[in-house]
């Protein structure tokens, strides 16, 4: 399953030399990890509910190992000050959904395990 590595870059990125260097070496260190670029620090168009300060960076992955072994590595470690000596962030590595994912039968499980939960019993589910 795919997984992501999402962050929230804000206030705008302030763009220096060692954030120019940190963006010249990331790509070395996401390929052995199959990693790639899906949004890199694009401001939102529209932000339709809610806030959303900053930038967003979208990084895919075949595997959330693939996610954690990247972010964990030594050589990605060794460039994250040059970026966060310069901006604040928040990353998030997540899992992506299962190819033929349906949302329809997620609601229904978890449907019916709020109702286990609660005690109710249906008289067709004896």
């Amino acid at each position: 399953m795919t997984a992501y590595a999402i962050g929230n870059l804000h206030p705008e990125p302030v763009l220096n030399d060692e954030v120019f260097v940190y963006m010249e070496h990331i790509q070395a260190t996401l390929d052995p990890f199959g990693g790639r670029f899906l949004v890199h620090g694009a401001p939102a168009r529209e932000v339709r509910e809610g806030t959303w300060p900053g930038a967003v960076v979208i990084i895919g992955f075949p595997t959330f190992e693939d996610a954690r072994g990247w972010y964990d590595s030594d050589a990605y470690q060794a460039l994250i000050p040059l970026r966060t000596r310069h901006m604040a962030g928040d990353i998030l590595l997540v899992d992506g959904t299962p190819e033929g994912y349906d949302p329809v039968r997620t609601a229904a499980h978890l449907r019916g395990t709020r109702a286990a939960a609660a005690g109710d019993v249906r008289p067709d589910e004896d």
